[in-house]
Protein backbone atom coordinates (compact mmCIF):
# COMPACT_ATOMS: atom_id res chain seq x y z
CA UNK A 1 0.00 0.00 0.00
CA UNK A 2 1.12 3.78 -0.94
CA UNK A 3 1.86 5.80 1.54
CA UNK A 4 -1.19 8.57 2.68
CA UNK A 5 -0.76 12.14 3.26
CA UNK A 6 -2.22 12.89 6.13
CA UNK A 7 -2.79 16.45 8.32
CA UNK A 8 0.47 15.77 10.51
CA UNK A 9 2.55 13.59 8.37
CA UNK A 10 2.93 13.13 4.89
CA UNK A 11 3.94 9.66 4.24
CA UNK A 12 1.72 8.19 6.62
CA UNK A 13 1.29 3.81 6.76
CA UNK A 14 -1.38 2.41 8.35
CA UNK A 15 -0.13 -0.71 10.52
CA UNK A 16 -4.01 -2.17 10.46
CA UNK A 17 -7.00 -1.78 8.41
CA UNK A 18 -10.20 -2.01 9.93
CA UNK A 19 -14.53 -1.81 9.50
CA UNK A 20 -17.41 -0.32 11.06
CA UNK A 21 -20.62 -1.12 10.31
CA UNK A 22 -23.65 1.15 11.89
CA UNK A 23 -26.74 -1.26 10.67
CA UNK A 24 -30.01 1.03 10.47
CA UNK A 25 -33.61 0.15 11.07
CA UNK A 26 -36.23 3.08 11.52
CA UNK A 27 -35.01 6.02 13.58
CA UNK A 28 -32.60 2.91 15.37
CA UNK A 29 -28.62 1.65 15.06
CA UNK A 30 -27.38 -1.32 15.71
CA UNK A 31 -24.56 -0.90 18.00
CA UNK A 32 -22.67 -3.08 20.38
CA UNK A 33 -21.07 -3.30 23.67
CA UNK A 34 -17.90 -4.68 23.12
CA UNK A 35 -16.25 -7.62 25.10
CA UNK A 36 -12.89 -8.52 23.93
CA UNK A 37 -9.84 -6.95 21.54
CA UNK A 38 -9.10 -3.55 19.79
CA UNK A 39 -11.81 -1.37 22.02
CA UNK A 40 -12.89 -3.74 24.65
CA UNK A 41 -15.53 -2.00 27.14
CA UNK A 42 -16.49 0.62 24.86
CA UNK A 43 -19.56 0.79 22.40
CA UNK A 44 -19.13 0.94 19.00
CA UNK A 45 -20.21 -0.45 15.73
CA UNK A 46 -19.85 -4.38 14.72
CA UNK A 47 -16.44 -4.57 12.83
CA UNK A 48 -13.17 -5.58 12.88
CA UNK A 49 -9.48 -6.33 11.16
CA UNK A 50 -9.19 -6.97 7.48
CA UNK A 51 -7.58 -9.88 6.75
CA UNK A 52 -5.35 -11.09 4.00
CA UNK A 53 -6.58 -10.92 0.60
CA UNK A 54 -9.88 -9.48 1.51
CA UNK A 55 -11.77 -6.59 0.27
CA UNK A 56 -12.81 -4.22 2.55
CA UNK A 57 -16.45 -4.75 1.71
CA UNK A 58 -15.81 -8.15 2.35
CA UNK A 59 -14.04 -7.98 5.55
CA UNK A 60 -17.36 -5.49 7.39
CA UNK A 61 -19.76 -8.27 5.71
CA UNK A 62 -17.82 -11.02 7.16
CA UNK A 63 -17.19 -8.98 11.00
CA UNK A 64 -20.97 -8.26 11.15
CA UNK A 65 -21.73 -11.47 10.41
CA UNK A 66 -19.34 -13.01 13.04
CA UNK A 67 -19.93 -10.42 15.60
CA UNK A 68 -23.69 -10.16 15.62
CA UNK A 69 -24.99 -13.30 13.10
CA UNK A 70 -26.68 -11.00 10.90
CA UNK A 71 -25.70 -10.77 7.26
CA UNK A 72 -25.74 -7.28 4.51
CA UNK A 73 -24.72 -7.59 0.97
CA UNK A 74 -25.83 -4.04 0.30
CA UNK A 75 -22.76 -2.09 2.50
CA UNK A 76 -22.17 1.57 2.13
CA UNK A 77 -19.08 3.10 2.54
CA UNK A 78 -19.48 7.00 4.36
CA UNK A 79 -15.94 7.14 5.79
CA UNK A 80 -12.02 6.72 5.90
CA UNK A 81 -10.97 7.14 9.44
CA UNK A 82 -6.83 7.65 9.63
CA UNK A 83 -6.24 7.08 12.73
CA UNK A 84 -2.29 8.54 13.23
CA UNK A 85 -1.62 7.35 17.02
CA UNK A 86 1.72 9.22 18.41
CA UNK A 87 2.10 6.16 20.84
CA UNK A 88 1.15 3.13 18.95
CA UNK A 89 -0.19 1.16 16.37
CA UNK A 90 -1.81 3.23 13.38
CA UNK A 91 -5.06 2.65 11.93
CA UNK A 92 -6.84 2.68 8.67
CA UNK A 93 -10.55 2.51 9.35
CA UNK A 94 -13.50 2.30 7.17
CA UNK A 95 -17.23 2.89 8.24
CA UNK A 96 -20.17 1.40 6.50
CA UNK A 97 -23.77 1.64 6.75
CA UNK A 98 -26.36 -0.47 5.93
CA UNK A 99 -30.46 -0.84 6.40
CA UNK A 100 -30.83 -3.75 4.27
CA UNK A 101 -29.82 -6.78 6.44
CA UNK A 102 -30.94 -10.64 6.92
CA UNK A 103 -31.29 -11.83 10.65
CA UNK A 104 -31.89 -10.86 14.43
CA UNK A 105 -28.85 -9.69 16.06
CA UNK A 106 -27.56 -11.88 18.54
CA UNK A 107 -24.68 -12.11 21.22
CA UNK A 108 -21.17 -13.71 20.67
CA UNK A 109 -17.88 -13.85 22.36
CA UNK A 110 -16.72 -10.32 20.97
CA UNK A 111 -20.12 -8.66 20.94
CA UNK A 112 -23.13 -7.80 22.81
CA UNK A 113 -25.40 -6.04 20.20
CA UNK A 114 -28.43 -3.40 21.14
CA UNK A 115 -30.70 -1.21 19.18
CA UNK A 116 -30.42 2.34 19.91
CA UNK A 117 -32.59 5.30 18.81
CA UNK A 118 -30.18 7.39 16.67
CA UNK A 119 -30.77 10.80 19.05
CA UNK A 120 -29.49 8.67 22.05
CA UNK A 121 -26.14 7.03 20.84
CA UNK A 122 -23.99 7.32 24.08
CA UNK A 123 -21.30 9.07 22.51
CA UNK A 124 -19.63 9.08 26.07
CA UNK A 125 -19.23 5.53 26.16
CA UNK A 126 -17.52 5.36 22.67
CA UNK A 127 -14.43 6.43 21.22
CA UNK A 128 -13.95 10.10 21.41
CA UNK A 129 -13.64 10.55 17.64
CA UNK A 130 -17.02 9.00 17.11
CA UNK A 131 -18.51 12.04 18.59
CA UNK A 132 -16.86 14.20 14.95
CA UNK A 133 -17.89 11.78 12.29
CA UNK A 134 -20.65 9.50 13.49
CA UNK A 135 -23.17 12.09 13.12
CA UNK A 136 -21.90 13.52 10.14
CA UNK A 137 -22.25 9.97 7.99
CA UNK A 138 -25.61 9.08 9.59
CA UNK A 139 -26.92 12.54 8.52
CA UNK A 140 -25.28 12.05 4.92
CA UNK A 141 -26.81 8.41 5.27
CA UNK A 142 -30.48 9.62 5.86
CA UNK A 143 -30.57 12.29 3.33
CA UNK A 144 -29.25 9.32 0.71
CA UNK A 145 -26.41 11.23 -0.06
CA UNK A 146 -23.49 9.98 -1.74
CA UNK A 147 -19.40 10.45 -0.77
CA UNK A 148 -17.05 9.48 1.46
CA UNK A 149 -15.85 11.33 4.73
CA UNK A 150 -12.66 11.52 5.27
CA UNK A 151 -11.21 11.96 8.98
CA UNK A 152 -7.51 12.30 10.36
CA UNK A 153 -7.65 11.80 13.88
CA UNK A 154 -4.58 12.36 15.99
CA UNK A 155 -3.88 10.82 19.05
CA UNK A 156 -1.53 9.83 21.74
CA UNK A 157 -2.03 6.62 23.60
CA UNK A 158 -5.65 6.81 22.77
CA UNK A 159 -6.33 10.00 23.73
CA UNK A 160 -7.88 12.24 21.11
CA UNK A 161 -5.72 15.65 20.23
CA UNK A 162 -6.66 16.90 17.59
CA UNK A 163 -8.81 16.37 14.09
CA UNK A 164 -9.40 17.31 10.67
CA UNK A 165 -12.72 15.71 8.98
CA UNK A 166 -13.34 16.55 5.50
CA UNK A 167 -15.67 15.46 2.76
CA UNK A 168 -13.38 16.62 -0.44
CA UNK A 169 -10.15 14.71 -0.26
CA UNK A 170 -10.16 10.85 -1.76
CA UNK A 171 -9.59 7.63 -0.61
CA UNK A 172 -6.28 6.22 -0.15
CA UNK A 173 -5.61 5.53 -3.42
CA UNK A 174 -5.10 1.37 -2.90
CA UNK A 175 -7.49 0.81 -0.60
CA UNK A 176 -10.56 2.93 -2.74
CA UNK A 177 -14.21 1.00 -2.23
Amino acid sequence: MQPIATTWQQHWQPDLIGTLVFVLRNDDVLLIHKKTGHGQGKISAPGGKLESGEGIAECAARELQEEVGIQSANLVCRAELRFVEQQGPQWLGYAFTTRDFTGVPAQSAEADPFWCRCADIPYDRMWDDDRLWLPLILAQEQRQQNGVLIADLLFREGRLLDHVVDSSRRLAPALEV
